[in-house]
């Protein structure tokens, strides 16, 4: 966690501060405004100096929220930008007389023109290492028909049979142009080749680009591509490269059109010519939704003609995805299926088994970072046998989960431990701070505490009995609440070390009518709150009395509150 998120982690919150919601109208900002304006105004407190200036402190926060979320200018940038937005220079020059709306846009533009400066120092690195093995030693052992048996090892022969590397570079020169190096070296079979292409980018209009590329390698190559959008729904991609080989000239033509058919799905048609690929004609069509993404594609040509069906399913809730295709053509058939986990921001994990006709068993494993990826397929069997599939399909699942469960589980505990506790380190003075105003802000409001517990009692309403927040004992479901706290004027408060601070003050205070609502965010930003355990996962405990019934709850930190809710009522009160 960087420096800059710790100190978003605890930047104020207007809208909890006041506790209203991002939709609150300007009638609802007053009456919140209002009601916090009573109950810290410094001219109360006068009689305590100590007092006084934690009032003048706390006041001042909440009339500040006030000025920015009841202007309309301010309260858009701050919904857009948080409040560095608002401090940022630069917004002097954009007329107040602007809508919302048109600060929003003007934001993303100075965003992109941020983002394009950015990609001009960026050499933006892709590279990928494919390591074919072949294993298929392992189930079908193959004796030469010169070799004698007694002599034959019982270690199955795994060798690598073949290995790419391909990386590239990328020199953004003017925001129109971009340069990109690339080069590959791959061996199969013992027989190695190699390339390095360069190719330039220009940036013509918003509507399309043309780009040059030369090579040497396999022999020297001149290629050109032009890409143009013909609609907002429809572009042409042309390409065609001449390749020099000690055969001759080798030209190789390729295009595609697409057209968008509706708001989730494309289609795709393509026309390759010439090249060692052969001529051919083929038609993809492909959807993308939230929750799966399908391509289905028919090629006609030549040396191979096939129809695929591919389908992904999308798990983000366990960051996975599934996947199962089938292929069928000329040259056989394949059936795919694999799944996808994603370990980290930047990182994931995919495991395939392929079965086909005639290509036999094979598992791919591929693990990527960020822009650099790592391919290892496996063949394990030139045909198709139950014991291969078997233990392609397990040992990829059992292997995932010892390594999940011995390594990468303790690394992440380990690694959010340490982001924990140097956000800490780095905000101690800030949480202190928070600390003292959170309980400065609690003794400004027992006054007001007692008079609405008072009317609460007298109307047998909403009566908080004890309020506590913080990380859960572990374990358990909720707070530990050993008695009611009697009248209520000083609730015992736990240890200040402890990881749970006792609420009942300021949870009373914002009773209103015999009502509660909190909102669906953290509440840790509300008057008399603060945060006791930085980066755990924090609950509110509370238990209440209404209508002289004893209720009970706990409810997680971003959940929103409602209270009384009879579901919280404890029945058979003894």
């Amino acid at each position: 966690m960087d420096d800059e998120g710790d100190n978003i982690l605890l930047e104020d919150n207007y809208y909890q501060l006041l506790n209203v919601s991002k939709t609150a109208s300007p009638e609802e900002i007053n009456s919140a405004y209002r009601r916090f304006s009573r109950m810290f105004h410094p001219d109360k407190h006068s009689t305590d100096p100590t007092k006084q200036k934690w009032a003048e402190q706390i006041f001042n926060k909440v009339k500040e929220a006030y000025e920015v979320l009841s202007d309309s200018h301010k309260r858009a940038i701050y919904d857009t930008l948080g409040k560095r937005g608002l401090e940022v220079d630069g917004w002097e020059v954009i007329f107040r007389t602007r809508t919302p709306k048109e600060i929003r846009e003007e934001y993303e533009r100075l965003k992109r023109e941020r983002e394009e400066r950015r990609l001009q120092q960026t050499a933006n690195p892709r590279g990928t290492i494919s390591l074919s093995i072949n294993a298929t030693d392992l189930f079908m052992k193959y004796y030469d028909e010169y070799e004698i048996l007694e002599d034959s090892t019982i270690i199955p022969n795994i060798e690598v049979s073949g290995m790419t590397i391909q990386q590239s570079i990328d020199a953004p020169l003017t925001l129109r142009n971009t340069t990109t190096l690339s080069g590959n070296i791959s061996t199969q079979n013992g027989i190695g080749t190699g390339s390095v292409n360069i190719s330039n980018r220009y940036l013509s209009s918003e509507k399309g680009w043309t780009e040059v590329e030369c090579g040497i390698g396999n022999g020297p190559l001149v290629g050109f591509k032009i890409f143009r959008s013909l609609s907002r729904l429809m572009f042409l991609n042309c390409g065609t490269v001449l390749q020099f080989t000690p055969r001759g000239l080798s030209p190789s033509f390729v295009s595609t059109m697409a057209l968008q058919l509706d708001a989730h799905s494309v289609g795709y048609l393509t026309y390759r010519a010439g090249g060692q690929g052969g001529s051919s004609m083929t038609s993809i069509y492909v959807r993308d939704s939230e929750k799966y993404h399908t391509n289905t594609a028919i090629q006609i040509g030549n040396p191979h003609s096939f129809i695929s069906f591919n389908m992904m399913w999308k798990l983000p809730q366990h960051d996975m995805k599934l996947r199962l295709a089938l292929k069928y053509g000329t040259f056989g058939a394949i059936a795919e299926y694999g799944a996808e986990k994603k370990i980290s921001q930047n990182s994931s994990v995919s495991a395939a088994v392929m079965v086909g006709v005639p290509s036999g068993v094979m598992v791919k494993v591929k693990w990527t970072c960020s822009s650099q990826t790592i391919v290892v397929p496996i063949h394990l069997c030139e045909e198709v046998m139950p014991s291969p599939v078997f233990y392609a399909t397990v040992v990829p699942i059992v292997s995932w989960l010892i390594l999940k469960k011995l390594i990468l589980d303790p690394i992440a505990r380990e690694k959010q431990e340490r982001e924990r506790q140097r956000s800490m380190e780095a905000n101690y003075e800030r949480l202190q701070e928070m600390q003292m105003q959170a309980r400065a802000t609690v003794e400004l409001m027992r006054e007001t505490y007692s008079r609405i517990r008072s009317e609460e009692e007298k109307n047998k309403g909403l009566v908080i009995l004890r309020a506590l927040y913080g990380k859960l004992p572990s374990g358990e479901s909720n707070h530990e609440i050993l008695e009611p706290s009697g009248d209520g004027t000083s609730p015992p408060s736990p240890s200040p070390y402890s990881e749970v601070i006792d609420v009942t003050i300021p949870v009373q205070c914002l009773v209103k009518s015999s009502r509660l609502e909190l909102l669906e965010a953290s509440k840790s930003e509300l008057p008399g709150f603060y945060d006791p355990c930085v980066g755990d996962t924090k609950h509110l405990t509370i238990q209440y009395m209404f209508h002289d019934n004893l209720h009970f709850c706990t409810v997680p930190d971003i959940e929103a509150v409602v209270l009384p809710r009879n579901k919280h009522r404890i029945k058979n009160r003894s």
